[in-house]
């Protein structure tokens, strides 16, 4: 069931598939424009560190993760370290970034898991890293985009509250909002629409108010004027 805050504007449901798509293109466009730096904000050297700071920051931020992985990976730099680790030391670590008695379980998990089925290596296939403890859809194409350069669609709060207001679907469903997406872009671009629509979500297109007056694809999102219109104030609220 959708948000009514969140619902397709009604011009939207009278867009016909081709138009839909070439306004998500140019919409793309415009923030590759606005966004030319777009990347994972979550620091890593190596799919295995991208996977485990992937896990970690459902429900935190991606700064809140970056402050704690440092000292998770000098400690246990690999799937078998960190397999083979104490539970209550990991959870001391992980503390700060919430619910850390589960994410200790679901790290802790993955890396046996890799252990055990995977070499120890994080498996370049999603149908693999679904399989591990604590790795949906989302975790799994954010390190196959980043850290393997294999193209997917991040289906974030971001990427599912702007999809929707940008009229891209209707859908709650994370699974239907990535088929949506797949379908709008090209497959090349999957990774960097996603980090471009991430970038705008925390930059621009707030949940609660988006500073509209400031959006540079407000001409072509349906829910233009559902924030801030005044070009002077919806300035003062971008971040970043």
């Amino acid at each position: 069931m959708t948000s009514p805050d969140l619902a397709r504007a009604p011009a939207a449901d009278l867009e016909s598939d081709l138009a839909r798509t070439r306004r998500a293109r140019r919409i793309d466009r415009a923030l590759a424009v606005r966004y030319p730096d777009a990347h994972c904000e979550l620091d890593f050297r190596s799919p295995f560190e991208l996977l485990v700071a992937t896990v970690l920051s459902a429900q935190t931020t991606d700064v809140r993760v970056n402050l704690t992985t440092p000292e998770l990976f000098a400690r246990y730099p690999d799937a078998r370290a960190l397999a083979a680790a104490n539970p209550e030391e990991v959870e001391e670590i992980l503390r700060p970034t919430g619910f850390f008695r589960a994410k200790t379980k679901s790290v802790m998990g993955l890396s046996a898991a890799l252990v055990e089925r995977f070499g120890g290596e994080v498996p370049p296939r999603l149908k693999d890293l679904v399989t591990l403890p604590g790795v949906g859809r989302k975790t799994a194409n954010v390190v196959l985009g980043n850290a393997f350069g294999i193209p997917g669609i991040t289906t974030d709060t971001h990427v599912m509250r702007l999809s929707q207001r940008l009229g891209y679907t209707t859908s709650d469903d994370p699974v239907v909002v990535e088929r949506e997406l797949n379908r709008l872009l090209p497959r090349a671009d999957w990774t960097m629409a996603s980090h471009r629509l991430i970038f705008h979500g925390r930059r621009t297109c707030f949940a609660r108010r988006p500073a509209c007056g400031a959006c540079p694809i407000a001409s072509l999102c349906p829910s233009s004027g559902i924030g801030e219109l005044d070009p002077v104030k919806a300035a003062a609220m971008l971040k970043g």
